[in-house]
């Protein structure tokens, strides 16, 4: 997760960030309320903002935009980012994710095939998402709690469950680090939002030395 606040401005202001970090204090809760409407408005906007851009947007800034996608690392966690949150909002709340990913991927397809090869093509867009339970969070927090090692995902969903505190905790032991699941860059920012270091002890496993005095925080991961 990206924690800069004073980046230039893009669905976010400075200001707006500050306040999503809990960096920033609202003296009155209708100040609150009035942040959170307007960051909401803000999103709202930008979404229609990509229908004029995927129309109109040149396409020699589109090159130029995404060929970094090679080298800025941090770009390309926030595309993934981009995914996982149109992801949440639209499983969670009433949209099936196939229902924005198949028309998208087909007109692109069509669009490229089009452009690139003068060809008329048929696209055929599988969407397919397995999820296996391999664990509760409540077991996830017991092996915590009696000093046993977890898996970083495991970590990552009870931290996000939102109820566990790792403040208890001055060490967290991790083992299956090398699973091809886990992204590049993975544990650093896990490490980082739990306010922690990490120390890769081998290619398997790693530790979290978390700081005492910090605790988790609100913010969306």
């Amino acid at each position: 997760m990206n924690t800069e606040t004073d980046r230039e401005r893009g669905v976010l202001s400075p200001a707006d960030r500050a306040y999503l970090l809990g960096d920033r204090e609202m003296s009155h809760e209708q100040s609150k309320r009035n942040a959170e409407a307007r960051i909401r408005r803000r999103i709202h906007a930008a979404m229609l903002d990509f229908d004029l851009l995927l129309h109109t947007l040149p396409e020699k800034d589109r090159k130029q935009l995404f060929e970094r996608t090679t080298t800025d690392e941090e770009f390309l966690d926030g595309l993934r980012a981009a995914v996982a949150f149109l992801y949440l909002g639209t499983e969670t709340y009433g949209v099936d994710f196939e229902d924005v990913l198949e028309p998208a991927i087909r007109s692109s397809e069509e669009y490229l095939a089009a452009t690139d090869r003068a060809a008329n093509v048929s696209v055929d867009v599988t969407f397919d998402v397995e999820t296996t339970v391999e664990s509760s969070l409540e077991g996830v927090a017991t092996r915590l709690d009696a000093g046993e090692p977890v898996t970083p995902r495991e970590l990552f969903s009870l931290v996000m469950h939102g109820e566990y505190d790792t403040r208890d905790h001055e060490r967290i032991r991790l083992v299956g680090t090398d699973d091809e699941q886990t992204a590049d860059g993975f544990l650093e920012r896990l490490a980082s939002y739990l306010g922690g270091d990490l120390d890769q002890t081998s290619d398997s496993q790693a530790v979290i030395r978390l700081d005492a005095a910090t605790g988790n925080r609100d913010d969306d991961y």
